[in-house]
């Protein structure tokens, strides 16, 4: 990873939450604050258990947040792709991260201080009221997640997971914009690669979806969505 100064004012992501509240007079005072951090694939940027370094916010590529679960395994929590804030769990309340994070891509980020959040939250009131909200709706979707693994059976999970990045990611070329393997699907999904590789391959054999390499198709997507409609997750 490298660090490097980028300018807020001028990036093309409007979907980044920092960008959409630079029309207020005092963000000007915290942009320069910032530090923008190059990773390669792979690379992670956040150690559970570390100390809180601030927030940080994809200018552009896709990242994974994981959490530690039984037996030290690692499990995928979250997805992330350009705009989205990572490392606010446990921010304001905890001294140390509460997930892990790896780019699943070659990424860009936009970290914020500690320090400089702060600031920006007790002199900013719109930005404050805005991550209010981010934070509720974070909550809510946590709160349906507990619901998913009481409720749907393990097929039922894959499928709820292939129609969430289908959402946030879309479709190129008749593929899903992101590349998971088999086991982050498993590890998403809340199920082992074997029985997340059988179900994969039993969706293709229905011709539900398609695979090439980690990229994943879906073929019929009012299909998969009647499968898990008497949940309405989807």
């Amino acid at each position: 990873m490298k660090e490097e100064q980028a300018v807020c004012y001028s990036c093309t992501n409007e979907n980044c939450f920092i960008k959409k509240h630079l029309h207020l007079e005092q963000m000007t005072n915290y942009i320069s604050k910032k530090q923008n951090i190059i990773c390669k694939k792979s690379d992670q940027f956040i150690t559970e258990g570390a100390p809180l370094q601030g927030l940080y916010f994809i200018c552009k590529g896709k990242a994974k947040t994981v959490k530690t679960g039984i037996n030290g395994r690692e499990q995928i929590v979250r997805l992330t792709t350009n705009g989205d804030i990572i490392g606010f769990r446990g921010f304001g309340t905890s001294k140390r991260y509460l997930i892990g994070a790896y780019a699943l891509e070659d990424t860009v980020l936009c970290n914020f201080s500690n320090e400089t959040m702060q600031e920006i939250l007790q002199h900013v009131p719109e930005f404050t009221y805005a991550l209010m909200l981010f934070y509720a709706e974070e909550l809510n979707k946590s709160e349906n997640n507990i619901r998913k693994i009481a409720h749907m059976n393990v097929r039922e999970r894959v499928i709820d997971l292939l129609l969430y990045i289908h959402r946030k990611f879309g479709q190129t070329n008749g593929l899903i914009d992101i590349e998971l393997s088999r086991k982050e699907i498993a590890d998403f999904a809340g199920t082992t690669e074997e029985q997340a590789i059988r179900i994969l391959s039993s969706l293709k054999k229905e011709s539900l979806i398609k695979t090439e390499g980690k990229r994943v198709g879906i073929l019929e997507v009012s299909e998969l969505r009647s499968e898990i409609m008497e949940h309405k997750y989807f």
